[in-house]
């Protein structure tokens, strides 16, 4: 038996071999499977891991309005955000308005947000709150560079800390310190602002939006040497010295939603039976708890901030008071605040007065959307309401310019005809190089005595260097009168009304393409009767320290507002000027005068403009300017350009080591305003958002943005080396096959040998 299995076994070497060989393929079959499966699971791991990642992340399209989205290495997160409630309350002649700004930090980093917002021109900044928890932290006035150096030290320390800093008249900017992850820090400043008559009409503006602004280019080393040979000379300076403290982010409306909602109540309380209240811009509801108080709120509860809120309302009788006086007694002084309307001459009493009215109209970029159609519209109306007797020009500007004639020409159908083929041509683009314009505008060609010469400069007002105007203004107005046209929904509204102020002429604002007819008929009723002239004010008793020094003229339908500051309540004001070719006047009995709130404010803040005035028309040097300002400032406390309000919480709570980050709030495009017209094509468009460590040494002061694109939202980083793995995988197969078939090859030469 054991003989026969033994030749059994031997008689059957091939199927041995089969057997072996088929177990050999099979074991090297399921190697190279295997080797195969794990080199593609490892190329595909990381790119699962990836997309796992990537649809964790807080996506474009997921922003809510009024926030904002975060570009940081790998992700895209939701940034600091911004709310902000405005509460007026209007008092007969004045209001108060209290603006809270809400700063929310949903991200995971500590971090400094800077936010530059824009307030009434005429408003007298006096407090700053800053609310932590349920910690209420008050402001101090301090000099600016003081505010600064608190602030800093606070910063660095670990504090929260808020500063509230003017950059103009009305641009101020907000800075808070070491808002934690998940904090929220309110942020509120007051300010006191006369009300706005004109006519039978009562007004407010609150501006909501800060349009970007032109800025001539630096002239770099440019020298003007003496003539007397002494080696002496001067050099040029930035003419916008602060640009980059002026020019906040912007945000391109198509590529972001709407940031920064607003909401804003007034309660507007005038002291007489109201009639007719309206909201030009926005839509609102109107409550009427009696008959001399309204309380307005807006229909949405929040719009972004985008445009100005402007509201006007009008006395139920026929026509408004006349005559306002208003009293208020701080410290050892009494202070007044006079309003008086000046009757209207009787058109039919005047003959027409010949003019030569020159019309500038701004035709550059941040004109473009509907702006430069208001500003056409409103000319082509200037432009019929031309009277034979009167002579014109017209100039248009952006970084170059045009002068219609050569010289003002007759107001004949064939000249108005042409200037209107002329205006309708006109296509907003380019700079706002304004100051060459007015140098064209002022200069008088015909010096005819006998007209009078009136300049209607249509903008909106868009540019940084507002002081190298003014100084023009003043070095050639001559008996030029200067008469400011605001255009759009966020003109620069203190370049309009100093400008108007050193020209000698008044401001008028269009919001709107309806508002054109309204506001030019307006206008025009100033260009076309005498003015008030020849005033003067007269204290029987009182010694007085009033505001303006200089009354100007005034115009059909304004009234004459005067501020003063009384050694005692006694007596009685007696106002003269000339009406047209007749004497005028009237007198106040002092003891009639109502109480009113915070005319110590308003006072201070009239003189400090008194003497920049003072200053540009260099009846006041620098020196002497500026030590005016900070005396009234200190005195009053209200922030200026040489005061800050700074408020810092005791208590340290970054903790050390931890990095701050620094984010400058955008801002929304003003409504109506096109982004390519005045950032260009929007591969060249400035950050949205900037940041940097603000705890950095050496870092200065001033922020100092890099232009980047805004709509270049980093995606998560998905790149994988997959591709490489993938062909790893392919050659380790390769590699198990060579040796599959070499392993199969070495048993065969084995039995062949």
């Amino acid at each position: 038996m054991d003989i026969y299995g033994t030749a059994d076994h031997d008689d059957h070497p091939m199927l041995n071999r089969l057997i072996k060989l088929g177990l050999f393929l099979l074991a090297q079959g399921i190697a190279v499977m295997l080797m195969a499966f794990v080199a593609l699971l490892v190329s595909f791991g990381t790119s699962w891991s990836a997309t796992t990642e990537q649809a964790s992340l807080l996506q474009p399209g997921d922003a809510r309005s009024g926030s904002l989205l975060l570009k940081g290495d790998g992700a895209t997160t939701e940034a600091i955000r911004l709310g902000i409630d405005i509460d007026v309350t209007v008092s007969g002649p004045t209001l108060r308005a209290r603006v809270t700004q809400v700063f929310r930090n949903p991200t995971k980093d500590w971090v400094e947000a800077t936010y530059v917002y824009p307030l009434a021109t005429g408003g007298a900044v006096d407090t700053l709150k800053m609310v932590v928890g349920d910690r209420v932290i008050v402001g101090d006035i301090k000099e600016r560079q003081q505010a600064r150096v608190i602030y800093e030290e606070a910063r660095r320390g670990g504090q929260k800390a808020a500063l509230t800093e003017q950059e103009r008249p009305n641009i101020f900017t907000n800075s808070v310190a070491n808002v934690g992850p998940g904090e929220t820090v309110l942020v509120q400043i007051e300010y006191q602002e006369p009300v706005h008559q004109s006519g039978n009409e009562y007004s407010l503006r609150l501006p909501l939006v800060v349009g970007p602004r032109y800025s001539p280019a630096p002239i770099v080393q440019s020298v003007d040497f003496r003539n007397d040979g002494s080696g002496w000379g001067a050099t040029h300076s930035d003419p916008v010295p602060d640009r980059d403290r002026i020019s906040p982010p912007v945000l391109d409306p198509a590529k972001n939603a709407p940031v920064n909602p607003t909401s804003i109540t007034v309660r507007l309380k005038s002291g007489f039976a109201l009639g007719e209240v309206k909201s030009h811009h926005h839509n609102v509801k109107v409550e009427s708890p009696d008959n001399t108080t309204r309380v307005v709120t807006l229909t949405e509860g929040a719009v972004p901030a985008d445009r100005d809120f402007e509201l006007t309302w009008k006395p139920a009788a026929a026509k408004a008071p006349s005559v306002g006086l208003f009293r208020e007694h701080v410290g050892d002084a009494d202070y007044l605040l006079a309003f008086v309307t000046p009757p209207s001459a009787e058109q039919a009493m005047q003959k027409p007065l010949p003019r030569e009215v020159v019309f500038v109209i701004d035709n550059s970029g941040s004109m473009g959307g509907t702006s430069i159609v208001q500003a056409k519209a409103s000319l082509t109306y200037a432009l019929s309401r031309l009277q034979p007797t009167d002579r014109f020009n017209v100039i248009r500007f952006d970084d170059t310019m045009d002068v219609l004639f050569p010289a003002s020409v007759p107001a004949d159908a064939a000249h108005v005809g042409e200037a209107t083929s002329f205006v309708s041509a006109l296509q907003a683009r380019g700079g706002t190089e304004m100051v060459p314009a007015m140098r064209a505008a002022l200069t008088d060609k015909l010096a005819d005595t006998s007209m009078v010469r009136q300049v209607v400069f249509l903008t909106d007002g868009a540019i940084g260097n507002e002081q190298q105007l003014f100084e023009t203004i003043t070095a050639m107005r001559g008996r030029s009168r200067v008469f400011m046209v605001g255009i759009g929904s966020a003109p620069n509204t203190y370049l309009m009304t100093r400008a108007s102020e050193l020209g000698r002429g008044a401001f008028t604002h269009i919001g709107s393409v309806e508002q054109v007819e309204e506001r030019m008929r307006g206008l025009f009723a100033k260009l076309e009767n005498p003015a008030v002239t020849g005033l003067s004010a007269k204290f029987s008793e009182a010694k007085a320290d009033v505001t303006p020094a200089i009354i100007p003229d005034v115009y059909r339908d304004e009234p004459l507002v005067l501020a003063a500051k009384l050694d005692k309540l006694a007596g009685s004001l007696e106002i003269k000027g000339r009406v047209g070719d007749r004497p005028w006047s009237v007198t106040l009995p002092l003891q009639n005068a109502a109480e009113g709130k915070g005319l110590s404010k308003l006072w201070a803040r009239r003189k400090i403009g008194d003497a920049e005035v003072a200053r540009t028309l260099r009846e006041m040097t620098p020196e002497e300017s500026d030590k005016a300002i900070l005396a009234l400032a200190l005195d009053h406390q209200i922030v200026t350009r040489l005061t800050s309000l700074v408020a810092v919480d005791k208590t340290p709570s970054r903790p050390e080591g931890e990095p701050l980050k620094l984010s400058e709030l955008p801002i929304n495009l003003p409504a109506g305003w096109d982004f390519e017209k005045v950032f260009g094509e929007r591969q060249q468009l400035p950050a949205q958002l900037r940041e940097r460590h603000a705890d950095a040494r050496n870092q200065p002061a001033a922020r100092r943005p890099t232009p980047a694109a805004p709509d270049a939202i980093r995606l998560p980083k998905t790149a994988t080396s997959a591709e490489l793995k993938m062909i790893a995988g392919l050659i380790l197969i390769v590699l198990a096959l060579i040796l599959f078939v070499f392993n199969r090859r070495q048993p065969l030469l084995t039995d062949a040998a």
